[in-house]
Protein backbone atom coordinates (compact mmCIF):
# COMPACT_ATOMS: atom_id res chain seq x y z
CA UNK A 1 0.00 0.00 0.00
CA UNK A 2 1.54 3.44 -0.87
CA UNK A 3 1.89 5.63 2.13
CA UNK A 4 0.62 9.42 1.43
CA UNK A 5 1.02 12.31 4.14
CA UNK A 6 -1.00 14.33 1.45
CA UNK A 7 -4.85 14.42 2.07
CA UNK A 8 -6.09 15.58 -1.07
CA UNK A 9 -4.45 12.65 -2.91
CA UNK A 10 -5.53 10.76 -0.49
CA UNK A 11 -9.48 11.23 -0.47
CA UNK A 12 -9.38 11.48 -4.79
CA UNK A 13 -7.54 8.08 -4.78
CA UNK A 14 -10.64 6.53 -2.50
CA UNK A 15 -13.32 8.73 -4.56
CA UNK A 16 -12.21 7.27 -7.97
CA UNK A 17 -12.77 4.02 -6.46
CA UNK A 18 -16.14 4.38 -5.96
CA UNK A 19 -18.79 3.34 -8.36
CA UNK A 20 -22.28 5.14 -8.16
CA UNK A 21 -24.93 3.29 -5.87
CA UNK A 22 -27.60 4.52 -8.09
CA UNK A 23 -26.03 3.92 -11.63
CA UNK A 24 -28.55 2.94 -14.45
CA UNK A 25 -28.09 -1.13 -14.06
CA UNK A 26 -30.25 -1.97 -17.28
CA UNK A 27 -33.48 -2.86 -16.00
CA UNK A 28 -36.40 -0.85 -15.16
CA UNK A 29 -35.25 2.71 -16.43
CA UNK A 30 -38.87 4.60 -15.95
CA UNK A 31 -38.31 3.13 -12.10
CA UNK A 32 -34.98 3.76 -11.85
CA UNK A 33 -35.78 7.81 -12.69
CA UNK A 34 -38.52 7.84 -9.97
CA UNK A 35 -35.88 6.42 -7.22
CA UNK A 36 -33.21 8.46 -8.78
CA UNK A 37 -35.20 11.90 -8.26
CA UNK A 38 -36.26 10.81 -4.59
CA UNK A 39 -32.65 10.60 -4.04
CA UNK A 40 -31.72 14.04 -5.78
CA UNK A 41 -34.07 15.73 -4.00
CA UNK A 42 -32.83 14.25 -0.50
CA UNK A 43 -29.52 14.87 -1.31
CA UNK A 44 -30.22 18.85 -2.27
CA UNK A 45 -32.46 18.67 0.70
CA UNK A 46 -35.48 19.62 -1.37
CA UNK A 47 -38.40 20.19 -1.28
CA UNK A 48 -38.89 23.28 0.43
CA UNK A 49 -41.86 24.49 1.55
CA UNK A 50 -44.31 26.45 -0.54
CA UNK A 51 -45.17 29.54 0.44
CA UNK A 52 -47.70 32.31 -1.24
CA UNK A 53 -45.99 33.99 -4.20
CA UNK A 54 -46.71 37.92 -2.99
CA UNK A 55 -46.10 38.56 -6.69
CA UNK A 56 -45.17 42.61 -7.23
CA UNK A 57 -44.22 43.69 -10.24
CA UNK A 58 -41.58 46.65 -9.57
CA UNK A 59 -41.80 48.52 -12.98
CA UNK A 60 -42.16 47.81 -16.89
CA UNK A 61 -40.41 49.68 -19.62
CA UNK A 62 -40.30 50.01 -23.23
CA UNK A 63 -37.13 49.37 -25.44
CA UNK A 64 -36.81 48.98 -29.00
CA UNK A 65 -36.69 45.64 -28.84
CA UNK A 66 -38.89 44.28 -26.12
CA UNK A 67 -40.88 45.33 -23.09
CA UNK A 68 -39.15 44.81 -20.20
CA UNK A 69 -41.21 43.98 -16.73
CA UNK A 70 -39.35 43.72 -13.40
CA UNK A 71 -40.48 41.55 -10.37
CA UNK A 72 -40.31 40.06 -7.32
CA UNK A 73 -41.64 36.88 -6.06
CA UNK A 74 -41.75 35.30 -2.96
CA UNK A 75 -40.27 31.75 -3.52
CA UNK A 76 -40.07 30.04 0.31
CA UNK A 77 -41.44 32.31 3.27
CA UNK A 78 -39.72 35.48 3.86
CA UNK A 79 -37.14 35.58 0.70
CA UNK A 80 -37.94 36.83 -2.15
CA UNK A 81 -36.20 36.76 -6.12
CA UNK A 82 -35.48 39.77 -8.09
CA UNK A 83 -36.35 39.08 -12.14
CA UNK A 84 -36.36 40.54 -15.21
CA UNK A 85 -38.55 39.33 -17.92
CA UNK A 86 -37.98 40.19 -21.35
CA UNK A 87 -40.92 39.96 -24.58
CA UNK A 88 -39.93 40.39 -27.75
CA UNK A 89 -41.94 43.56 -29.27
CA UNK A 90 -44.65 42.58 -32.30
CA UNK A 91 -44.09 39.08 -31.78
CA UNK A 92 -47.25 36.56 -31.19
CA UNK A 93 -47.90 35.07 -28.14
CA UNK A 94 -47.57 32.45 -26.54
CA UNK A 95 -43.86 32.21 -27.10
CA UNK A 96 -40.69 30.34 -25.78
CA UNK A 97 -39.22 31.58 -22.80
CA UNK A 98 -35.71 30.82 -21.94
CA UNK A 99 -34.61 31.06 -18.12
CA UNK A 100 -31.41 33.06 -18.05
CA UNK A 101 -28.67 31.76 -15.11
CA UNK A 102 -24.78 33.87 -15.18
CA UNK A 103 -22.59 31.86 -12.77
CA UNK A 104 -20.10 33.51 -10.61
CA UNK A 105 -20.22 37.28 -11.47
CA UNK A 106 -21.38 40.43 -10.31
CA UNK A 107 -25.02 39.36 -11.08
CA UNK A 108 -28.36 38.48 -13.72
CA UNK A 109 -27.58 42.45 -15.36
CA UNK A 110 -24.76 40.62 -17.22
CA UNK A 111 -27.34 38.65 -18.95
CA UNK A 112 -29.35 42.10 -19.82
CA UNK A 113 -25.62 43.27 -21.16
CA UNK A 114 -25.87 46.01 -18.59
CA UNK A 115 -22.39 46.53 -16.76
CA UNK A 116 -22.60 47.99 -12.93
CA UNK A 117 -19.17 47.00 -11.85
CA UNK A 118 -15.74 47.27 -12.89
CA UNK A 119 -14.79 44.21 -15.44
CA UNK A 120 -19.00 43.34 -16.66
CA UNK A 121 -17.92 44.57 -20.07
CA UNK A 122 -15.52 42.56 -20.36
CA UNK A 123 -17.66 39.19 -18.98
CA UNK A 124 -20.40 40.13 -21.15
CA UNK A 125 -18.86 40.92 -24.44
CA UNK A 126 -15.59 37.85 -23.78
CA UNK A 127 -17.95 34.99 -24.06
CA UNK A 128 -21.45 35.76 -24.92
CA UNK A 129 -22.80 35.99 -21.64
CA UNK A 130 -25.69 38.12 -22.68
CA UNK A 131 -28.58 35.41 -22.47
CA UNK A 132 -31.79 37.25 -22.23
CA UNK A 133 -30.28 39.81 -25.18
CA UNK A 134 -29.55 36.07 -26.87
CA UNK A 135 -32.80 35.23 -26.62
CA UNK A 136 -34.45 38.24 -27.63
CA UNK A 137 -32.72 37.36 -30.79
CA UNK A 138 -33.92 34.16 -31.54
CA UNK A 139 -38.05 35.87 -30.62
CA UNK A 140 -38.09 34.35 -27.58
CA UNK A 141 -38.84 35.59 -24.04
CA UNK A 142 -36.18 35.88 -21.94
CA UNK A 143 -36.38 35.73 -17.92
CA UNK A 144 -33.07 36.39 -15.74
CA UNK A 145 -32.87 35.36 -12.37
CA UNK A 146 -31.10 36.44 -9.40
CA UNK A 147 -29.80 33.63 -7.90
CA UNK A 148 -29.03 33.23 -4.20
CA UNK A 149 -25.71 34.40 -2.70
CA UNK A 150 -24.83 36.29 -6.38
CA UNK A 151 -25.61 40.03 -7.68
CA UNK A 152 -28.35 41.91 -5.75
CA UNK A 153 -28.30 38.68 -3.40
CA UNK A 154 -24.57 38.81 -2.78
CA UNK A 155 -22.42 41.38 -2.40
CA UNK A 156 -24.31 45.04 -2.56
CA UNK A 157 -20.67 47.16 -2.45
CA UNK A 158 -18.92 45.22 -5.17
CA UNK A 159 -21.75 42.95 -7.00
CA UNK A 160 -19.28 40.19 -5.89
CA UNK A 161 -20.89 36.29 -5.03
CA UNK A 162 -21.52 35.57 -1.46
CA UNK A 163 -21.60 32.01 -1.67
CA UNK A 164 -19.47 30.68 1.01
CA UNK A 165 -21.25 31.30 5.09
CA UNK A 166 -25.09 30.87 3.53
CA UNK A 167 -23.74 27.76 2.12
CA UNK A 168 -22.19 26.49 4.85
CA UNK A 169 -24.94 27.48 7.32
CA UNK A 170 -26.98 25.32 4.87
CA UNK A 171 -25.29 21.94 5.33
CA UNK A 172 -25.41 22.40 9.16
CA UNK A 173 -29.18 22.13 9.01
CA UNK A 174 -29.57 19.66 5.91
CA UNK A 175 -29.70 22.66 3.30
CA UNK A 176 -27.73 22.81 -0.04
CA UNK A 177 -27.12 26.16 -2.05
CA UNK A 178 -27.57 24.48 -4.92
CA UNK A 179 -31.24 22.74 -4.34
CA UNK A 180 -32.09 26.43 -2.69
CA UNK A 181 -31.33 28.20 -6.53
CA UNK A 182 -33.07 24.67 -8.22
CA UNK A 183 -36.36 25.74 -5.95
CA UNK A 184 -36.30 29.23 -6.63
CA UNK A 185 -36.16 28.16 -10.95
CA UNK A 186 -38.67 25.63 -9.45
CA UNK A 187 -40.93 28.57 -8.30
CA UNK A 188 -40.04 31.01 -11.49
CA UNK A 189 -41.74 28.52 -13.83
CA UNK A 190 -44.76 28.86 -11.56
CA UNK A 191 -45.16 32.19 -11.35
CA UNK A 192 -44.57 32.46 -15.50
CA UNK A 193 -47.29 30.22 -15.65
CA UNK A 194 -49.83 32.10 -13.37
CA UNK A 195 -48.72 35.85 -14.33
CA UNK A 196 -47.48 36.05 -17.84
CA UNK A 197 -49.85 34.42 -21.13
CA UNK A 198 -47.30 35.88 -23.50
CA UNK A 199 -45.25 32.25 -22.99
CA UNK A 200 -45.71 28.67 -23.92
CA UNK A 201 -45.45 27.10 -20.73
CA UNK A 202 -44.95 23.84 -23.18
CA UNK A 203 -41.50 25.41 -24.31
CA UNK A 204 -39.54 26.42 -21.66
CA UNK A 205 -35.72 26.43 -21.82
CA UNK A 206 -32.94 26.88 -18.96
CA UNK A 207 -30.18 28.19 -20.14
CA UNK A 208 -26.60 28.73 -17.64
CA UNK A 209 -22.90 28.93 -17.98
CA UNK A 210 -20.68 27.99 -15.17
CA UNK A 211 -22.56 28.50 -11.89
CA UNK A 212 -25.59 29.02 -13.67
CA UNK A 213 -25.35 26.08 -15.83
CA UNK A 214 -24.87 24.33 -12.93
CA UNK A 215 -28.14 25.21 -11.74
CA UNK A 216 -29.69 24.59 -15.13
CA UNK A 217 -28.65 20.57 -14.89
CA UNK A 218 -30.11 20.01 -11.57
CA UNK A 219 -33.18 21.98 -11.98
CA UNK A 220 -33.40 19.89 -15.42
CA UNK A 221 -32.95 17.21 -13.40
CA UNK A 222 -36.19 17.92 -10.88
CA UNK A 223 -38.05 19.96 -12.77
CA UNK A 224 -39.85 18.54 -15.73
CA UNK A 225 -41.37 21.39 -17.03
CA UNK A 226 -38.38 22.66 -18.69
CA UNK A 227 -38.77 20.72 -21.64
CA UNK A 228 -34.97 21.88 -23.36
CA UNK A 229 -32.10 22.34 -20.66
CA UNK A 230 -28.19 24.28 -22.18
CA UNK A 231 -25.83 23.92 -18.97
CA UNK A 232 -22.54 25.38 -20.45
CA UNK A 233 -19.46 24.76 -18.85
CA UNK A 234 -20.48 23.21 -15.60
CA UNK A 235 -20.38 19.44 -16.84
CA UNK A 236 -17.54 16.86 -15.99
CA UNK A 237 -16.68 14.16 -13.42
CA UNK A 238 -17.17 14.97 -9.85
CA UNK A 239 -13.60 13.38 -9.78
CA UNK A 240 -11.98 15.71 -11.97
CA UNK A 241 -13.47 18.93 -11.28
CA UNK A 242 -15.86 19.82 -8.43
CA UNK A 243 -13.63 17.15 -6.12
CA UNK A 244 -10.03 17.81 -7.78
CA UNK A 245 -9.40 21.63 -7.52
CA UNK A 246 -11.21 24.89 -6.16
CA UNK A 247 -14.67 25.67 -6.42
CA UNK A 248 -16.83 27.23 -4.74
CA UNK A 249 -18.43 25.97 -2.35
CA UNK A 250 -21.73 26.12 -3.27
CA UNK A 251 -21.53 23.53 -5.60
CA UNK A 252 -21.18 20.62 -3.36
CA UNK A 253 -23.32 18.41 -2.05
CA UNK A 254 -22.62 16.03 0.76
CA UNK A 255 -22.51 12.06 -0.38
CA UNK A 256 -23.72 12.87 -4.00
CA UNK A 257 -20.94 11.07 -5.05
CA UNK A 258 -21.57 8.24 -3.76
CA UNK A 259 -24.49 7.53 -5.46
CA UNK A 260 -23.97 9.61 -8.86
CA UNK A 261 -21.64 11.24 -11.18
CA UNK A 262 -22.93 13.89 -13.62
CA UNK A 263 -23.26 11.45 -16.41
CA UNK A 264 -25.62 9.36 -14.17
CA UNK A 265 -27.56 12.18 -13.53
CA UNK A 266 -27.94 13.71 -16.88
CA UNK A 267 -30.73 10.48 -17.49
CA UNK A 268 -32.98 11.97 -15.07
CA UNK A 269 -33.73 14.74 -17.83
CA UNK A 270 -34.34 12.13 -20.43
CA UNK A 271 -36.50 12.66 -22.60
CA UNK A 272 -36.34 16.20 -22.83
CA UNK A 273 -33.78 17.75 -24.86
CA UNK A 274 -30.12 18.15 -23.48
CA UNK A 275 -27.62 20.13 -25.20
CA UNK A 276 -24.47 20.13 -22.82
CA UNK A 277 -21.85 22.77 -23.75
CA UNK A 278 -18.19 22.45 -23.24
CA UNK A 279 -15.15 24.91 -23.64
CA UNK A 280 -12.03 22.57 -25.40
CA UNK A 281 -9.59 24.79 -23.19
CA UNK A 282 -11.98 24.98 -20.27
CA UNK A 283 -9.88 24.07 -17.36
CA UNK A 284 -11.99 23.70 -14.17
CA UNK A 285 -14.57 21.24 -16.44
CA UNK A 286 -11.85 19.21 -18.77
CA UNK A 287 -12.77 18.37 -21.82
CA UNK A 288 -11.73 15.07 -21.74
CA UNK A 289 -14.01 14.58 -18.57
CA UNK A 290 -16.69 15.81 -20.09
CA UNK A 291 -16.40 13.63 -23.21
CA UNK A 292 -16.19 10.61 -20.94
CA UNK A 293 -19.61 11.95 -18.49
CA UNK A 294 -21.59 12.59 -21.99
CA UNK A 295 -20.82 9.26 -23.02
CA UNK A 296 -22.81 7.90 -19.72
CA UNK A 297 -25.49 10.38 -20.59
CA UNK A 298 -25.88 9.32 -23.96
CA UNK A 299 -26.44 5.33 -23.32
CA UNK A 300 -29.38 6.44 -20.98
CA UNK A 301 -30.43 8.53 -23.32
CA UNK A 302 -30.97 5.55 -25.70
CA UNK A 303 -33.50 4.33 -23.05
CA UNK A 304 -35.69 7.10 -24.57
CA UNK A 305 -36.52 8.76 -27.48
CA UNK A 306 -35.26 11.91 -26.86
CA UNK A 307 -32.26 14.62 -27.65
CA UNK A 308 -28.89 14.34 -26.02
CA UNK A 309 -26.11 16.40 -27.88
CA UNK A 310 -22.51 17.66 -26.63
CA UNK A 311 -21.11 21.07 -27.89
CA UNK A 312 -17.57 21.76 -28.10
CA UNK A 313 -15.85 25.60 -28.30
CA UNK A 314 -13.06 26.00 -28.98
CA UNK A 315 -11.72 28.17 -26.30
CA UNK A 316 -12.12 27.89 -22.44
CA UNK A 317 -14.40 28.51 -19.65
CA UNK A 318 -17.45 30.73 -21.18
CA UNK A 319 -20.82 30.48 -23.25
CA UNK A 320 -20.97 29.79 -27.27
CA UNK A 321 -23.81 31.31 -28.68
CA UNK A 322 -23.58 30.36 -32.20
CA UNK A 323 -22.85 26.52 -31.67
CA UNK A 324 -25.51 26.51 -28.92
CA UNK A 325 -28.69 27.78 -30.54
CA UNK A 326 -27.48 26.01 -33.62
CA UNK A 327 -27.91 22.87 -31.99
CA UNK A 328 -31.06 23.66 -30.48
CA UNK A 329 -32.49 24.46 -34.02
CA UNK A 330 -31.21 21.37 -35.50
CA UNK A 331 -33.25 19.95 -32.56
CA UNK A 332 -36.44 21.28 -32.97
CA UNK A 333 -36.35 21.28 -36.70
CA UNK A 334 -35.91 17.56 -35.96
CA UNK A 335 -39.07 17.59 -33.66
CA UNK A 336 -40.85 18.98 -36.21
CA UNK A 337 -40.28 16.60 -39.07
CA UNK A 338 -41.46 13.43 -36.80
Amino acid sequence: MERSQNPIKTVLGRTKKIIPKMRFSGNDFEQWQKDATKKLNELLGLPLCHCDDLFKVDFEKKHTDFKEIRFTFQSEEGYFVPCHLLVPNGAVAPLPVVICLQGHSTGMHISLARAKFPGDENSINGGDRDFAIGAIKKGFCALTIEQRAMGECGSAENGSPACHVSTMANLLIGRTTIGERVWDIMRSIDVLEKYFPQIDKDNIICLGNSGGGTATFYAACLEKRIKTAIPSCAFASFDDSIAAMYHCTCNFIPKIRTYFDMGDLAGLIAPRNLIIVSGKEDSIFPINSAKEQFEIAKELYMQTSGKCVHVIGEEGHRFYYDAAWNAFEKITIEEQSL
